[in-house]
Formats: structure tokens, sequence, C-alpha cells
């Protein structure tokens, strides 16, 4: 006989409320949406007004009194400093169309069927910035996706249509369909066009090491043949995707701090041209102030979320600082000497450090950047893992990566270093790592394998 059986458990659970849930949001949104955000709110919101840019009067008069904020319930920590000289940075671009937007657009014009579309549209969504397709076809869609599940000749007809869109090489799986999809797409006139798209086709371990006279003898032809079809091999481009931008051509980059050298050391300041300004209406919170008023009224809340909306905007740019300066302050030698002296850093480090959980470390991080004279880069760009070496010390995967660009820089262009070889030589420099992730390294820094970097 069934028995049912009620038991009672106690259980410990964290939850947010709406506002702290709001925080984090904020704290998490890049300077762009951040600033769009406040700009919103204060074409909502009549008790937030932007701060007038006025000459004449002085900051104090621009802004309530300290006496008259503090007379509110709550705090107004409103934005001062309106006088500070504005930073020497401004906003860089960072885009045009994106990849996948083209190739969708372009996508429109042919006449398909509702499922042939989805097909060709799963294919694009997949491809990396690189302009590949990495996965194979039974992971780029679930089972719902689909009444019944394509077929892998269904896969490979849309997969043939999109390598017809936009720049030739796009939806290629290896780089040796790419090549092939760039030779395919050239006039058939050009010069050595098929015969380095035989070397590509059947003869490519051949040409990795570098036996032109065995190219010559099997491809029945003369060595300034091959050199001219290996010229125009080396003239394709590995990475097709690279040409459009992976962002929306309305992003910007807008550096949050800027790094200057005072003294013997470097250090992180708020750039004040990326903090959006805001402050309370002067006007409508005196008018409020003297009247008679429920709580529960539409004009509190708005006061309420007014008073919460500034006092977020400087918990932001705040919280975005110290973690700035906590990410300069650990690396000094990387803006001393560049990559190859960016030490290991985790995210548990400066959270420890600033007494903040890793997670809000993490969203403060997330499409937040800093202007350097040695550049611009994301603040993630600083946090790397560490790496044995044999002296019993570590150092950073991003100085290892330095190092890998240095030693291809000074190889010998007729003999480039392979994987291999490069793993030895970090190996000498006392690095131990292994040969996967020295190519995983050299894919990260966009340089092309040994083989194709060869030259006659």
């Amino acid at each position: 006989m069934t028995q049912i059986r009620v038991e009672q458990q106690a259980r410990q659970q964290l939850s947010l409320t709406p506002k702290q849930q709001q925080s984090v949001k904020l704290l998490q949104m890049s300077t762009l949406e951040f600033s769009q955000e406040i700009s919103a709110a204060m074409a909502n919101n009549p008790f937030l007004e932007e701060p007038e840019e006025s000459v004449d009067a002085p900051p104090a008069q621009q802004t309530l009194p300290e006496k008259t904020l503090s007379s509110y319930p709550g705090d107004y920590p409103g934005r001062g400093n309106n006088d500070q000289a504005h930073s020497d940075v401004g906003e860089w671009a960072r885009g045009g169309a994106s990849m996948q937007d083209a190739l969708l657009a372009d996508l429109c014009s042919y006449p398909l069927n509702e499922r042939d579309r989805a097909l060709a549209e799963h294919i694009i969504e997949a491809l990396d910035d690189d302009g590949y397709l990495r996965a194979p076809f039974s992971e780029l869609a679930g089972t719902e996706a689909f009444a019944h599940a394509p077929s892998n000749d269904e896969w490979e007809i849309a997969l043939h249509l999109v390598q017809q869109l936009g720049t030739p090489g796009l939806g290629a799986r290896d780089l040796k369909e790419c090549m092939i999809l760039q030779l395919n797409a050239l006039p058939s006139t050009t010069d050595c066009g098929k015969l380095a798209l035989g070397i590509i086709l059947d003869h490519l371990d051949t040409l990795a090491r570098g036996d032109y006279a065995g190219l010559a003898r099997s491809l029945h032809c003369s060595k300034d043949d091959i050199q001219a079809a290996c010229s125009l091999i080396r003239s394709l481009d590995p990475h097709p995707g690279r040409s459009y931008s992976p962002v929306d051509p309305s992003t910007f980059i807008i550096p949050d701090v800027t790094v200057r050298k005072v003294g013997m050391h470097w250090t992180a300041v708020s750039n004040k041209d990326a903090i959006p300004q805001a402050r309370l209406n002067a006007t409508y919170a005196r008018l409020f102030r003297g009247t008679r008023y429920n709580e529960r009224s539409l004009m509190a809340q708005e006061l309420q979320e007014a008073r919460w909306l500034l006092r977020s905007l400087e918990q932001r740019s705040n919280t975005i600082e110290r973690v700035a300066q906590a990410i300069v302050a650990r690396q000094q030698t990387f803006f001393d000497y560049g990559e190859i002296a960016l030490r290991p850093l985790m995210l548990s480090e400066v959270a420890d450090e600033l007494g903040m959980h890793e997670s809000t470390v993490s969203r403060a991080t997330s499409h937040k950047y800093l202007a350097s004279p040695r550049g611009i880069f994301e603040f993630k760009h600083f946090f790397s893992r560490e790496l044995p070496t044999r002296s019993g010390g570590t150092c950073s995967a991003g100085a290892v990566r330095a190092l890998i660009q240095e030693m291809i820089d000074d190889e010998d262009p007729k003999s480039p270093l392979s994987d291999v070889i490069l793993t030895h030589k970090l190996e000498h420099e006392g690095i131990v790592v292994a040969r996967r992730t020295v190519s995983k390294y050299r894919a990260q820094i966009k340089i092309p394998p040994a083989e194709l970097r060869r030259t006659l």
C-alpha cells in the first residue's frame, strides 16, 4: 500500500530585492548603455535634470545646497565637481555593420521556403568572428527548432548557400576549405589560379614542408609557376570574417578611467566625461517639500526613485574606479614594459582586497575600458591565469602570448617556427606549456600556422 509522507525542510536562500537587481544591472552596463539609461530616467522623472554648463555661475549655485538635500528623507548624492577640467580622452568608434547582419540582409534577396531560410540563418548565427563554422551541424539547432530534424544533406545545401554570400571564404569549416572557396571565387582567367587550387586540394602537406621542387615535379610545371601559385595562396585571407565589424555601428568605446604616471607609479583616475551628469531638480524638490504629501503618492515614488538613481550613479562610479585602481596597482610593469610584463591576476584577488564579492568585480570589469599611453584596454584584459615556470615561479598567459609574438616576429620567413619549436623555445625560457596550449595562444593573437607564414 502506497504511503504519503509529508516532510518539512529548512533551507537558506539568498535573494535580491528589485532595487538590488537593478543595481547589479546598472553596474554591468557599458558606459554608453548606462548613459542612455540615465538620459531616459531624466526624460521620465521630473525630479532629475542634467546640470547646466555655465561659465558665469559658480558650481555651488548650480546644485541644491547640502543643507537642503539633507532636509529630505534619505540621501541625495548628486554629481559635484562640475568645475573640474574635462579629460583629454574622447570617444573611440568601434565598428561598422556586423558580419551576421550583413549576411542575413543578403539572405533576404533569395526566394527560400521557411525551412531552408531557417537552416541558413542558424548557420549564419553560428559563424565565429573569423567567419568559420566551427560547430558540427548537430549542434546548430535544438530539437524544438524544427518539426523534423534536418538531414545532413539539408545542412550541406544551406551551408553552400551561405558560402555564396558576402566575402568569399565565409562559412568554411577549416582553413583548407576557406582557401578553396576563395580560389573558386576568383575569375577563371586568374594567373596560376588552377595551379594554386591543385596545390591546396592535393599537395598541402608538401607546401607545408616548403618542398617547392617536389611541388614542381608532382604538378609538372616550372618553379616560377610554383612561386606564382604560392604567392597567390599567400594573398588569400585566412580570416574572412574580420572584414566585418563584430559590433553595432552605434557602439563606441568610451574609457571609464584613464591611466597616468604620477611620480614613479601608475594610477587610475575616473574619466569624468564618461560619467553621466545628473542632479536633483531644485525647483521641483522645493515645491514638493512645501506640500503635504502621501508617501505612497506618485510624486513621492518619483522622488524616491530619483534619490536611488543618484546614489546608484555614485556607487557605480566609485566601484569602477576602485576596481581599476586595484588592477593598475598590480599591473605596474605592464604599463612600463608592455604585454611581456603582464602579471597573473584573478578576479578573486581584487575581490578580496576590496572586500567585494567576486561577481561584483566581474560585473565591474565587463564592458569597462581604460585608456593609457599603451592604448585602450578592456578591464578583463588584465586578468590572466598563471602558468608555472621551471624556477618554481609563475607567469601570466598574457605574457606567454606576448613572448610567442616576439619569437614569431624575429623568425626567418623562409623557415617559420612551428608550434613544436615554439614550445621548446618557451621551455628554454623556463616556461612549461603544452604544444596545444601554444597553438591556442598563437591563434588568439591572430597568427596563422607556420605553413602559411612561410615565404619563398
